[in-house]
């Protein structure tokens, strides 16, 4: 059905440029929520010049959330980045869509600097009218915070074309400023992030930072951040003109070897919530469940890697084992 537009641009300012951290959401050994540890999540990052957080993403487990927890972890993160000055973004997609108007609703309220939104994930919209449809559904309950798209076709399997969608949209949906994209198709994203001046595009993908840099991107959504955030920072550097191209390689092969190292042990999240379990001193605890617990010896061995590769890593979690 389409929608009727009845909502009109209320004091929409988006102008976050740079490095945001989707972050884990911290869960206990019994899979409940570890919410006390936020206030030093965020100070870590904060300290290691991560201005910019993500929360209940991907990285985040947010569709594995029920929706009392979504509101409970973006709550604290509210509270948590008013002392650390970082922007705030929360993804309410993923989840019935009065759900996800009511996430969205709630995230307005708190006060959060922006929110993300998947896309629908049963029902998917199937060309640039639907979608564009569905965010301005999204976008009218929260009337006065910018609004993004995340863009992830490989779980999302919604594979409309950003390039055409961003050339389109226009002012359709009124708090509408941008969109995460993560999609190893970087023809796409670098035509999309030139495609409307207006809106900015945030790669999602770890290992292609420093092309999007030589592509002339500004803006990344990484999950290595969380842990390795320093050669990020040295390839932002890169991107704003510091044209060090042997560098650059070198602190793009180091992030590409981590992710590498740590992601031959299971899933995207299942491994990297291992790597930050081990790397900092922050537990994060094990993922939630249909998603594993690594072996005890896939964890001694990434350890083993990550030492090799030369990462300080602490005592191996006592993580409930698979």
């Amino acid at each position: 059905m389409k929608c009727i537009r009845y909502y009109i641009l209320q004091n929409v300012n988006f102008q976050f440029r740079g490095l945001i951290a989707p972050v884990f959401t911290p869960f206990n050994n019994d899979e409940s929520l570890n919410i006390s540890i936020i206030p030093q999540y965020a100070k870590f990052l904060a300290s290691k010049n991560i201005n910019g957080i993500l929360v209940n993403g991907t990285t985040g487990e947010g569709t594995s959330l029920s929706l009392d927890e979504r509101k409970n972890v973006a709550e604290t993160w509210v509270t948590a980045v008013k002392e650390t000055k970082q922007h705030l973004m929360v993804q309410v997609g993923g989840a019935a869509l009065k759900d996800v108007k009511e996430l969205a609703a709630h995230a307005e309220k708190i006060g959060v600097d922006s929110i993300l939104c998947l896309p629908e994930l049963y029902f998917k919209p199937c060309n640039i009218e639907e979608l564009t449809d569905y965010l301005y559904t999204v976008g009218a309950s929260a009337p006065k915070t910018p609004l993004l798209y995340y863009h992830i076709p490989m779980l999302s399997s919604v594979n409309i074309n950003m390039v055409k969608f961003l050339e389109s949209v226009g002012e359709k949906v009124p708090t509408f400023c941008g969109i995460k994209f993560t999609s190893n198709d970087l023809a796409e994203g670098c035509q999309a992030a030139a495609a409307n001046s207006r809106l900015e595009v945030f790669l999602g993908s770890d290992v292609l930072m420093s092309a999007g840099c030589t592509l002339g991107m500004d803006s990344f959504i990484m999950t290595s951040l969380n842990f390795i955030p320093e050669p990020a920072l040295e390839l932002l550097k890169f991107g704003k003109g510091d044209r060090d191209l042997k560098s650059a390689r070198k602190n793009q092969e180091f992030i590409s070897k981590i992710v590498k190292e740590v992601t031959q042990y299971g899933s995207w999240v299942e491994t990297m919530k291992v790597a930050m379990n081990l790397t900092t001193n922050l537990s994060m605890g094990p993922p939630r469940a249909p998603l594993k617990v690594l072996t005890k010896e896939n964890i001694e061995t990434m350890a083993k890697g990550l030492t090799e590769a030369g990462l300080k890593v602490n005592k191996i979690p006592a993580l409930k084992m698979s």
